[in-house]
């Protein structure tokens, strides 16, 4: 059986930056000072997706409804003119507003985003869906992406979104062909905030016309901020070969102090089984698990010694074919949140976040 300590508080600073296995890395950022925001005018876009090789994302800074009405309506409208099918995957409120000017039909889809908002890691696996069909048919296609930002309550959450936004130019980077705007309402977050994001997007479209981002640098690795340490007090289990059980166990108890059970704790169970399982067959044979509660939720986190070298390990629905690689896509599928973070000095450290709700 493993070791079971109880600690005291962490004396150390946060998690330096760490990553699962990919062909990217992604620690820490660049500290250059941040360039103007405003970019040179350039000429409208052309008309269509078809316009432009593989995959275009765009940022789209708005102020309130009605400079959202006008950016959405107009991206909506050219996709139209050049005979292009569009998806929108906004929150219901914004919904509602695009329906009343451009309703559903069988080439604008609006899609059902109440499974994915909140998860940032479910995201591409969804939009990959959401824009099968059109690619299929070898038909150009657009997307209005929307996250619920007004509705994010944590520093990790927000992270976690960006990173979303991050991660999409790499997943889409081999195709298929197509061009989604990302708005942003500036009248509710913080210039800070907007800068972070143009360095996700290589593009930012304001008035209609659309310029490169000024900040985006796609060589860049993304900024991660630190992890957080621990909180006190928590629990911390060494487990090996043949401790899989005890792993459960020591989930279940913490889960349990927190009035968490049932499908929420059978599904917790089974994420931690999936890390547990990654650390002792591709971390060195063991690992460490640290439970503990902040701001409502249940953390659990595993640290190895394995390196996860993709960026986009667990992003991507697996195939029925596919032999392994399962782990983190169900923890990704089944917790609130997860955070990974990998290098091959620091090995693996990855955190699944589950809400109470009570």
């Amino acid at each position: 059986m493993g070791a079971v300590r109880f600690r005291c508080p962490c004396n150390s600073g946060g998690d330096g930056a760490v990553t699962y296995p990919s062909q990217h890395s992604n620690s820490s950022a660049s500290t250059s000072p941040p360039t103007p925001l405003t970019p040179p005018a350039l000429p409208p876009p052309a008309s269509s997706a078809s316009a432009y090789p593989g995959y275009r994302h765009e940022l789209h800074p708005y102020a309130g409804r009605d400079e959202f009405l006008r950016g959405a309506v107009g991206f909506i409208r050219e996709a139209l003119q050049g005979g292009e099918a569009v998806v929108v995957a906004v929150p219901e409120d914004k919904a509602a507003l695009l329906r009343s000017e451009v309703p559903a039909d069988g080439t604008v889809r609006y899609v059902d985003t109440s499974a994915v908002a909140h998860h940032p890691g479910r995201l591409i696996g969804a939009w990959q869906e959401w824009i099968s069909e059109h690619a299929a048919e070898g038909r150009p296609v657009r997307g209005i992406g929307e996250s619920p930002w007004n509705e994010v309550h944590s520093q990790v959450q927000a992270e976690q979104l960006r990173y979303h936004e991050w991660l999409l130019n790499k997943a889409f980077a081999d195709g298929p062909a197509w061009w989604l705007l990302c708005p942003y309402d500036t009248a509710a977050g913080e210039n800070a905030a907007l800068r972070q994001l143009t360095r996700c997007h290589p593009h930012i479209r304001v008035g209609g016309r659309s310029t490169p981002s000024p900040d985006y640098d796609p060589q860049a690795p993304f900024d991660f901020a630190a992890l957080s340490r621990a909180c006190d007090p928590y629990e911390e289990f060494v487990y090996g070969r043949g401790d899989l059980p005890g792993v459960r166990e020591k989930v279940t108890a913490c889960a349990e102090q927190l009035g968490l059970g049932g499908r929420r704790l059978r599904e917790l169970h089974l994420a931690a089984t999936e890390i547990a399982t990654n650390s002792i067959r591709h971390g060195g044979g063991h690992g460490t698990l640290r439970t503990w509660s902040e701001d409502r939720r249940l953390v659990c986190e595993f640290r190895d010694a394995g390196y996860i070298s993709d960026p986009l390990a667990g992003r991507y629905k697996p195939n029925n074919t596919q032999v392994g690689g399962r782990g983190l896509w169900l923890a990704h599928q089944l917790c609130d949140l997860v955070e990974i973070r990998s290098t091959p000095e620091a090995g693996t450290t990855i955190r699944l976040h589950t809400e109470l709700t009570q």
